[in-house]
């Protein structure tokens, strides 16, 4: 037998428990699956100095933890576990937790995240969070002054190399092939930026560090195959993000990279009464401050979605 559940989100990073906290204060008895990732990409950021509220600043397993409390102690039912398999096609809504718990929901709201790119080499993963990572905008301001490194050739390598060089003392841009896939204009103001220097035709072999952090990069040239060593202290990846938003596909309109595509001004998707919110649907900014914001208006869209649909059954 189904359990029936009014509101269901399914995430539990800035959007899935703002979403919680919201939807808990009015009343829709949400219950939060947190996902593989409980809280989310920000619990592997070591310190987060950019989100209003902190002035010291916060580890993101720390904010995390105070966001689930502040969700648990409006009344959301948080649960470990993983929404296998949903049903959109008719109403109320079918999903299945954990492949073998069925539920039955008014509204969900989808906050899944969307996953950062990394290039799957033992030691970026061990250095991962000291020196490794994926958010320069959330991480840069900890290399001030310091010779730090970016992978990718696309528009986000370039914003974040952009970005770090009014912080940092050199950019390495590693690039693996001999050019940019980055637009012209922004091609163009990386060339002009003297702190910025491009590593053409090059692949990370090895990440390099300490029990203190990174120390360096070893390279290797595509063509001629020579093995270089760069001196450096903090290493970004910007090789691309990949939401996770695989389950709903057959139901949820997605761009061709699999963001879910909302209404515009609101956390609407395709299907009435399913909404999305945070980085699985915003493919532009993903910081943990927009996706608390997206979180906010999904609860809200929810919760009107509810009423309207109260007031026609009984009209």
């Amino acid at each position: 037998m189904s359990e029936k559940i009014k509101c269901l989100i399914i995430g539990s990073g800035p959007a899935g428990f703002t979403a919680a906290i919201y939807a808990s204060r009015s009343n829709l008895s949400p219950v939060l699956y947190e996902g593989m990732e409980p809280g989310g990409q920000l619990t592997t950021t070591s310190e987060i100095e950019n989100f209003p509220g902190y002035p010291d600043g916060v580890s993101g397993f720390e904010m995390m933890d105070q966001l689930k409390h502040q969700a648990v102690r409006f009344g959301t039912d948080v649960r470990y576990g993983v929404i296998t398999e949903v049903d959109f096609s008719k109403y109320p809504f079918k999903l299945i937790a954990d492949e073998h718990h069925e539920i039955e929901a008014e509204v969900v709201i989808i906050a899944t995240g969307a996953s950062a790119n990394y290039l799957g080499l033992e030691s970026e993963e061990k250095l991962r969070g000291h020196g490794v990572s994926a958010c320069a905008v959330c991480d840069g301001f900890f290399y001030k002054g310091k010779d730090v490194a970016v992978v990718g050739g696309g528009d986000t390598a370039t914003e974040d190399a952009l970005y770090l060089s009014h912080i940092c003392n050199k950019v390495y841009l590693i690039v693996r092939r001999d050019e940019l896939r980055a637009s012209k204009i922004m091609q163009k103001r990386v060339f002009e930026n003297p702190k910025i220097h491009i590593l053409w035709n090059n692949n990370v072999a090895e990440v390099l560090g300490d029990k203190l952090g990174v120390t360096g990069a070893r390279l290797k040239n595509n063509k001629t195959e020579e093995e270089t060593i760069i001196n450096i202290d903090g290493f970004f990846l910007a090789i691309g993000h990949t939401p996770n938003s695989q389950v709903f596909k057959e139901f949820i309109d997605m761009d061709k990279a699999g963001y879910i595509i909302t209404k515009p001004g609101s956390s609407h998707t395709n299907i009435p009464g399913v909404f999305a919110c945070g980085d699985v649907q915003d493919k532009d900014y993903q910081q943990a401050i927009t996706a608390a914001g997206s979180g906010c208006k999904a609860a809200m869209d929810a919760e009107r979605f509810l009423l309207e649909n109260e007031s026609s059954c009984n009209s």
